[in-house]
């Protein structure tokens, strides 16, 4: 990509590729000028070259396509950088541990290193049970294989549930006579009561927070970084921290954005349960952000993950988990009461509020406590989410476009888990239905799209290749009915998003006065056919007319 200066004006000119504004797909314009961080013209070549002069760059982007930058709208950025320091569990094609004894060594390899030297516990993240020979959990026993002495945590790629070894076990100080604790599960050897290493939900988070408790400040920001970097390498000029559990997190954030380390806009949600604390610090929940971060409101946590089999659902599993018995459901995670104070809580000080709602059920807990708060607060506009939202129902979509609650799809469910789902999870009828896209377009909802990162990598182009394909890891297509067309997943993940936000003035379309938030990827995913969307690259990611990201030695 070539960058000359030959030419009182504009900083930046982009032209020589396709240049898709998302505002009109339709749209020819050749080249698109940029000034002081903001879109100042877009148009033909010949128009926007009397706005140059000889500091102005002019970037060929020689047959690469130009859109808007992408807006991530759900993750949890402090934890993608967890993940890409600790050991890589994740199976194929994004890693290597398909069984048990390569779990075991990839444990090992990570412990020996010089991360694993460094942390206190061994840790390895995005094992995934459905892909492991045999289809369940590691346990306590083939945890001990990898240290008696040292606490040992595999985390599941849903990121809901995980296992532990012995000595992790100790620490927590979970044996037999420990009960369950609301909303998780610990589960038991069988024929006894003494845990057998695999941990649920509420009962598995305390050990991801304690093998985490060793970490300072600077090895905590040096995994925000990380973070960031991975964001902004798959485009992303906007990420999200989707469910900062403590106000400690939060601080963390402000300091990395105190230190002029955010390159690109973060948006943070702390959990509900922190509602009474964020109101009396200093730095407010709304739109202004302060070295490019923001906190967007407060997030919900009603249920746990479907390829887990921790999501509420109003209709039994079509395989429970072990133990669990006929007729299983999943559970909620709080109880009506605690859900319908913290919407209310929230629709009061006119804060936005998320919702990880997976499972139906959870779903209709949450739509019912959102008609609570409408009737008695009547905010002008709440713009609540559904997160993930993967069971959602006609009937639920439909009160979501009369309540207002945006759905923000899941939508790379279908190729990790779509085959998992169809054969022990859901069934074929109800699968096929994840993330129904079609029907929430259908009912006029700008729906939204997300990775969840670290529970899958952070890849623009995987989102934008479920929602178009909806291909299963064997290939097959689950649920056609659903598919969406290649502009309507565009703006899922661009102008759709912004909304979501409340930022589509400024961000999500290539338009004159918009931030100049860009990526260059190397083909326009319009032109692409089905098959060949995961085979395109971002090139370079600009945020406010500066580039934070450019793949190897092409700027």
């Amino acid at each position: 990509m070539a960058e000359t200066s030959p030419l009182p004006g504009v900083d930046t000119i982009y032209f020589g590729g396709d240049v898709v504004t998302v505002d009109d797909f339709r749209s020819t314009a050749e080249a698109v000028a940029v000034k002081d961080g903001r879109i100042a013209a877009v148009g033909d070549l010949a128009d926007l070259r009397h706005l140059a002069d000889e500091d102005t760059v002019m970037v060929d982007l020689e047959g690469a396509a130009l859109l808007p930058g992408f807006v991530d709208a759900h993750s949890h950025l402090s934890l993608i950088g967890f993940q890409a320091a600790a050991a890589n569990l994740l199976p194929e094609p994004d890693g290597t541990v398909n069984d048990i004894p390569a779990l075991r060594a990839a444990l090992a390899e990570w412990a020996a290193g010089e991360t694993g030297q460094r942390w206190d516990w061994i840790v390895g993240f995005g094992y995934d049970d459905a892909q492991l020979a045999g289809g369940d959990h590691p346990t306590r026993d083939d945890l001990d294989e990898v240290s008696l002495e040292r606490p040992v945590l595999v985390i599941h790629q849903s990121s809901h549930l995980g296992a532990v070894n012995s000595k992790a076990l100790e620490l927590l100080g979970y044996d037999e006579n420990t009960p369950n604790p609301p909303g998780g599960v610990i589960r038991r050897r069988p024929g006894g009561n003494e845990p057998n290493g695999v941990l649920e939900e509420t009962a598995f988070m305390p050990a991801w927070g304690l093998s985490a408790a060793g970490f300072d400040v600077e090895e905590r920001i040096r995994m925000l970084v990380l973070g960031q970097d991975a964001m902004a390498a798959f485009g992303f000029t906007t990420a999200q921290d989707g469910r900062l559990m403590a106000l400690a997190d939060l601080d963390l954030l402000e300091e990395a954005a105190r230190r002029g380390l955010l390159k690109i806009d973060v948006v943070a949600y702390p959990d509900s349960a922190l509602i009474c604390d964020l109101a009396e610090r200093p730095v407010s929940v709304g739109a202004e952000y302060r070295g490019r971060l923001r906190i967007g409101g407060v997030k919900l946590g009603l249920d746990g993950s479907p390829q887990g089999r921790t999501a509420w659902l109003t209709l039994p599993y079509l395989e429970s988990p072990k133990g669990a018995g006929t007729g299983y459901r999943g559970y909620p995670a709080l109880p009506d009461a605690t859900v319908i104070d913290r919407v209310a809580r929230a629709y009061r000080r006119g804060w936005q509020i998320l919702a990880h709602v997976n499972g139906d059920a959870a779903i209709d807990q949450f739509l019912m406590a959102v008609r609570h708060a409408t009737t008695r607060h009547r905010p002008v506009d709440a713009r609540p989410v559904a997160i993930h939202a993967q069971t959602a129902r006609e009937d639920q979509l439909e009160a979501m476009r009369e309540l207002g609650v945006i759905p923000s799809f899941f939508s790379m469910h279908t190729f990790y888990w779509g085959d998992w789902y169809r054969k022990t999870v859901l069934g074929e009828e109800r699968a096929a239905r994840i993330s129904p896209a079609a029907s929430a377009l259908a009912r006029g909802l700008a729906y939204t799209s997300h990775h969840d990162a670290p529970v899958a990598l952070p890849s623009s182009l995987a989102i934008l290749a479920a929602q178009v394909r909806r291909v299963t890891r064997s290939g097959h297509v689950l649920g056609e009915d659903q598919r969406v067309s290649m502009p309507d997943a565009l703006k899922a993940i661009t102008l759709n998003a912004a909304r979501q936000y409340f930022e589509e003035a400024t961000k999500g379309s290539i338009a004159v006065g918009k931030l100049a938030d860009l990526v260059i990827l190397s083909r326009s995913p319009l032109t692409a056919g089905e098959e060949e969307i995961g085979k395109i690259t971002v090139l370079r990611t600009v945020k406010e007319g500066r580039t934070v990201y450019h793949r190897g030695d092409r700027a």
